[in-house]
């Protein structure tokens, strides 16, 4: 994992122009459009900034739909977990997991809080004839030259400082290789599907009581007052939250996300389920050996769930769409114990893999990716219960990383109508497509009512504080070396290069345009 203060820089190659696809939404043969860049290699801090200026990544492709213009505007969406409340159909899906777990006991029906889940390449409806062409478009090998050298020397100096990374010196310069050369392009992403909560409840009201759950409650403190410190010895041999007996304030108070999920179960439970969070790198033992297993699930998936033929699930594509990632890990002091980058959320069910979540952690965000399941268990609403562990787990992330207080949900398309439930994950918040600021969702929704694309931003003298004001301080990577735009626009006499360099700064802002370098031939 790459220490805090010898990072690479982000590289990056655009592509100029709009590309456009067959939307996954409404199926306009032509009506989505996006514009798109590929990115060999990028720090987390990029990501973030980009992803906060409306873009998404797709295995290395990145791309940014054109509001404006595109058939189904894909706006950001974030939810703010800290002030998060379960809904009365989450708190569903959440006891049906935990009787399924303690008893067996398997719920009847199909669960309505499923959502239609879009294709994988539907997020960006991916021409895969565009994508197959980046190959040959994106080949750096002959370029890597002294700007690789350097990176090379600087990796080496790294591992020999430490030697847990000493095996790791060929693999670093194969990882250098890959940012700079590989050129080798992703399908395009599904955005993760967090799943249709249905009708919330009224949060403002204190929860409705039934009598059975009274007698629990009465039972509950007769039983501590019998013996006060009893009911936490579970608590703090697990390091889970007390849920058995838990001293209450008010006895209407409503069950936090945590005393759900963890809720204890008895000595003698059915199943056992463990989440894993485990690192997308194939130098990590646990994900190097668990990858077999994982990618059978996500060909059961994609072939039951999206009926894909069993040659576009194959281990390249499983590989390009969810395990290469551009992003660079990071481990700083001040962030979580994890570190930043991409993983796998592993749900292991009595010894086997029935779900994985794929996530991206961001130093202000857990960003989710995708997820896929094991068709057999989908009486558990997984896509459901995924979603909420996710939530709970950036929770557990700002405890000790407190800039980090978001969830990402990938894109609200309020045109669609299979697209909207994640408006029900609240509180949560709108990206203005214009100036870049968060608006609550509640102050968004009259506006869609009535126009596909909008302004959230009521403030009409507002303006995109973010953009590219200077682009001559733009940095640009040509002929083996780094320079700004402002001495490399002197030797280019294609007028069109200008186009297209404007363009990027634009769509990427003045900060990224200044610490990514953009790849030019």
């Amino acid at each position: 994992m790459a220490s805090w203060a010898s990072l690479s820089p982000s590289i990056v190659e655009y592509f100029e122009g709009e590309d456009f696809y067959r939307c996954g939404y409404c199926k306009n043969e032509s009506g989505s459009r996006s514009n798109g860049m590929w990115a060999h290699s990028m720090t987390v801090q990029d990501y973030q900034d980009l992803i906060d200026r409306g873009w998404r990544r797709s295995g290395k492709y990145m791309y940014k739909p054109v509001m404006n213009q595109t058939c189904c505007p894909q706006y950001t969406i974030r939810c703010r977990p800290l002030q998060f409340q379960p809904s009365k159909s989450h708190k569903k899906v959440l006891k049906k997991m935990l009787k399924f777990l303690a008893k067996g006991e398997i719920s009847k029906g199909h669960c309505e809080d499923e959502p239609m889940e879009p294709t994988v390449e539907d997020a960006v409806a991916g021409d895969f004839a565009l994508i197959t062409k980046l190959d040959a478009q994106c080949d750096l090998r002959t370029l890597s030259g002294d700007f690789r050298e350097s990176l090379e020397s600087e990796e080496k100096k790294k591992i020999k400082s430490s030697k847990k990374e000493e095996s790791n010196e060929l693999i670093q310069s194969q990882d250098i290789e890959e940012k700079l050369g590989s050129g080798e392009p992703s399908h395009s992403v599904k955005v993760h599907t967090v799943p249709k909560p249905g009708k919330g409840a009224d949060l403002s009201k204190p929860p409705c009581r039934k009598a059975k759950e009274i007698r629990k409650e009465r039972k509950r403190l007769k039983l501590m007052q019998q013996n006060p410190a009893g009911g936490l010895e579970g608590f703090q041999a697990r390091c889970e939250p007390p849920t058995l007996f838990p001293a209450k304030a008010k006895s209407n108070q409503p069950k936090s996300l945590e005393d759900l999920i963890f809720e204890s179960l008895p000595e003698n439970a059915s199943h056992k389920l463990e989440v894993r969070l485990v690192p997308v790198s194939f130098e990590d033992p646990e994900f190097k050996s668990s990858f077999n297993q994982s990618f059978s699930l996500y060909v059961k998936y994609q072939m039951a769930i999206h009926q894909d033929p069993p040659d576009e699930c194959g281990k390249t594509e499983f590989t390009r769409f969810l395990c290469n990632s551009p992003l660079e890990a990071e481990n700083p002091p001040n962030g979580p114990d994890c570190g930043y980058g991409s993983f796998h959320q592993q749900y292991w069910l009595d010894g086997k893999i029935i779900a994985v979540g794929v996530i991206d952690i961001l130093p202000y965000c857990v960003s989710s990716v995708y997820l896929y399941y094991d068709p057999d268990y989908s009486f558990l609403s997984l896509g459901v219960y995924s979603a909420l562990r996710e939530i709970a787990f950036t929770r557990q992330l700002h405890e000790k990383t407190p800039q980090l207080s978001y969830y990402y949900m990938g894109f609200y398309i309020h045109s669609c109508p299979k697209m909207k439930y994640k408006g029900q994950y609240r509180p949560s918040d709108l990206l203005c497509p214009e100036t870049y600021v968060w608006v609550p969702i509640e102050q968004c929704l009259p506006s869609l009512e009535n126009f596909k694309y909008c302004r959230f931003n009521q403030d009409p003298e507002a303006v995109d504080e973010g953009r590219c004001k200077d682009p001559d301080r733009l940095q640009v990577f040509y002929r083996k070396a780094v320079m700004p735009y402002g001495v490399y626009k002197q030797q280019q006499r294609d007028p069109s290069e200008e186009a297209a360099v404007l363009q990027y700064a634009g769509l990427v802002g003045q900060a990224c345009s200044e610490r990514m370098l953009l790849f030019r031939s």
